[in-house]
């Protein structure tokens, strides 16, 4: 979503979508430490929670938490004006590397044996991580908690059993750090910068619609147009 189409939207509404007419005003250190500390244990509380509690993932021995999610929570909750934390870099990166540890932790379990395949899944864990950071930089969803993510079926038998059911479990566990981080992010502070692609500097400057500032910049608009008509 572009700055030029959520300053469209009501107030309301685009607040916790990340946009603000204006940057936010710099938060002293303490409360930006308190923000991620929050932010941080709600969303991992949420994702420990969903995958603890729900039959439906515990019939089907879905772990507690997929461990890089972890190191997602700091780019996320605390370091938000980082690249590497906005939402196209969380679902895109996780996901891209989710799925090419599946594939090349499958094709190495086509070794004949596996007592073969546990002497070399070290070498599946190293081509997995490799392979999925070029592809995280291809696409541009580089972001480093993946690269943990990728290696994750080859070392960790739990996830390996998943298999390709990994792949909507991570969809789902990026998009609940997504919506907490809408949430938590934007009581003081704003996340995320940019949700595709970073803005050029003024782009979507206009104010949300319903906002004081909007309403009188759309009849100066409308008086000026009167009057260009008058005139021909």
């Amino acid at each position: 979503m572009s700055p030029a189409l959520l300053s469209r939207l009501p107030l309301w509404a685009s607040r916790w979508l990340g946009y603000r007419a204006t940057p936010p005003p710099k938060l002293p250190p303490y409360l930006i430490w308190i923000w991620a500390f929050i932010g941080a244990f709600a969303g991992l509380s949420v994702l420990q929670s969903i995958f603890t509690y729900s039959s439906y993932f515990t019939s089907r021995h879905v772990p507690g938490l997929i461990a890089s999610y972890g190191a997602s929570a700091v780019l996320v909750y605390h370091t938000l004006d980082s690249p590497l934390a906005q939402p196209r870099a969380l679902l895109g990166g996780h996901f891209i590397s989710a799925l090419t540890g599946v594939c090349i932790t499958k094709l190495f379990g086509l070794l004949p044996s596996q007592a073969r395949f546990e002497s070399v899944k070290w070498l599946a864990a190293s081509l997995s991580s490799a392979t999925a950071i070029v592809l995280m930089a291809v696409t541009e969803t580089t972001h480093p908690p993946a690269g943990a993510t990728a290696l994750l079926p080859a070392v960790d038998e739990g996830v390996r059993e998943l298999g390709w059911y990994l792949l909507p479990v991570v969809l789902l566990s990026s998009s609940m750090i997504l919506a907490t981080g809408l949430v938590v992010n934007n009581l003081q502070r704003r996340w995320p910068v940019f949700w595709w692609k970073p803005g050029t500097p003024g782009e979507g400057a206009g104010k949300p619609a319903g906002s004081k500032e909007g309403k009188e910049g759309n009849e100066g608009q409308a008086e000026g147009s009167d009057v260009d008509l008058e005139k021909r």
